[in-house]
């Protein structure tokens, strides 16, 4: 027996998509300089129990989707201790993270903020490069 993926209302869609900004709640890229529409992220991914109820759903762009998958947890690189992903529904991305001085990278401050960087791989070299395009055009840093 196969499990079959139950679809996300357009109505819910676009409550989570307000909610969250239209930005992703990790590498906090808005959707009006992404050059596609974001996607729906399950905080606790399907495949482990999660449910498509609001409370368990948020916006991300397709790469911090893709490289999150299934996971919810990750390794600290500073303690090498096994932490939870960065929740953007409960958890507040200034308390976790800020920007670099030229605004282009990343930088975890906790342990859920320095794990959920490399696992989310959310400074990865496109995405720099791009960051540095978005400030030179006073895009980026994003100001909330």
């Amino acid at each position: 027996m196969t499990s079959r993926k139950v679809r996300i209302s357009r109505r819910v869609r676009e409550q989570v998509s307000k909610q969250a900004g239209y930005q992703c709640g990790y590498c906090r890229t808005h959707q009006s300089i992404a050059g596609y529409r974001l996607t729906i992220d399950h905080i606790i991914p399907e495949a482990r129990g999660g449910s498509n109820l609001e409370d368990n759903l948020w916006l991300a762009c397709a790469t911090c989707n893709q490289y999150k998958s299934v996971r919810t947890l990750a390794r600290d690189p500073k303690t090498q201790r096994r932490v939870r992903l960065f929740n953007p529904r409960l958890q507040e991305w200034r308390a976790h993270f800020r920007w670099s001085e030229d605004g282009t990278e990343i930088i975890g401050l906790t342990p859920c903020g320095r794990a959920t960087v490399p696992a989310l791989q959310l400074n990865r070299v496109e995405i720099i490069a791009a960051r540095w395009l978005w400030v030179q055009a006073g895009w980026w840093p994003p100001k909330d």
